[in-house]
């Protein structure tokens, strides 16, 4: 088999174990509040969680694919070698998401992504190759690495205070209500998670078909940057299999250990995040689901009881927020640094 055809297949499986390890890392995001609040049985929340995650990325249109696909710049850059530079960044992500998942930890997959290819892509051909935005913000347009660094920034600080808002805003609305009342917001929950699943497939998967594209672009399989409707399908079942898989173990984190999550609670951060990511993918921002739905926590206890957050478990979540690209990004080049060493050998 030619060499191209051959990377370009192994890329093409690469990019989708990356969507499946995304929705595996995340599937707690989307099912944490709902089974920490008794609103739905886990088998409930898979089913539910599973329909709405398959359908956001065919419905959700392909703004967050085309920002994902643009910030490296890859075009004059030899077809094996700009395969092997996405082959090592998205190796480098899907590593990294394993890792965090095993030790519990609610890191991003998108913060991942991005410093994987970032390194990759630094350490091969240079800095030049990645669209930073710098030269575009001066001329007030939000462009290439700066858009995902902004949207990655300002979207956990917009799900904290809307999450605080929400939440007196309930509160307010409920204010005389009696515990019964707890049944019917359980009941909303089924509405408000198939949301969070639809909006969290719209921006997570969107991500994956982005790099997919660009494969099929750098490989010379398709003429121009335009998302196919194949790669739509392909990305949505994988990410979809994915959350089906669970990674349960960041449900404890979430659910539990940053503030006690109750039915009005649960409601508020799925309002929240679902929102919020909703507006991002409008807008072409990839953002953390990960991280939106734990501010969204942390803005909802502040609201209520600030002295009963898990503070220091916030500060576990920043730390990790903070070293997730340059962690990922020297993976990716120790993958890297393999691939050259394999083929100077070959």
């Amino acid at each position: 088999m030619d060499t191209l055809v051959l990377l370009a297949t192994a890329t093409v499986v690469v990019v989708l174990l990356f969507d499946y390890t995304n929705g595996f890392h995340d599937a707690a995001n989307i099912v944490a509040t709902v089974i920490a609040s008794r609103a739905m049985t886990p088998a409930q929340a898979v089913v539910v969680v599973g329909i709405f995650e398959f359908l956001g990325p065919l419905l959700g249109g392909t703004a967050v694919a085309n920002t994902i696909g643009k910030f490296v710049v890859l075009d004059g850059v030899a077809p094996v070698l700009s395969l092997s530079i996405l082959l090592c960044g998205l190796l480098g992500a899907i590593v990294w998401n394993l890792g965090t998942w095993y030790f519990g930890i609610p890191s991003s997959s998108s913060h991942a992504l991005v410093g994987g290819l970032v390194g990759a892509v630094v350490v091969s051909v240079g800095g030049d190759h990645v669209a930073w935005g710098f030269a575009e913000l001066a001329d007030g347009q939000v462009t290439g690495i700066v858009k995902v660094l902004a949207a990655l920034v300002l979207s956990p600080l917009i799900g904290f205070w809307a999450g605080f808002l929400i939440f007196g805003l309930l509160r307010g609305l409920l204010l005389a209500a009696r515990p019964a009342a707890n049944s019917g917001l359980r009941a909303a929950q089924f509405v408000t998670a198939a949301g969070l699943a639809f909006s969290h497939g719209a921006n997570d998967a969107q991500k994956s078909m982005g790099i997919l594209t660009l494969v099929l672009l750098l490989g010379g399989f398709i003429p121009r940057f335009e998302v196919p409707l194949w790669v739509m399908v392909a990305c949505a079942a994988a990410m979809t299999l994915g959350i089906l898989s669970g990674g349960w173990r960041i449900v404890r984190t979430l659910g539990f250990a940053i503030y006690r999550v109750r039915p009005i609670h649960a409601l508020g951060s799925q309002l929240t995040a679902a929102a919020v990511i909703l507006g991002a993918s409008a807008g072409g921002a990839p953002v953390s689901t990960t991280h939106v739905v734990a501010t969204s926590i942390m803005g909802i206890g502040a609201s209520e009881r600030p002295r009963a957050v898990r503070w220091a478990k916030a500060k576990d979540i920043a730390t990790t927020w903070v070293v997730t690209i340059p962690g990922a990004a020297l993976v990716a080049i120790q993958f890297y640094a393999l691939l050259n060493l394999f083929l100077g050998h070959a």
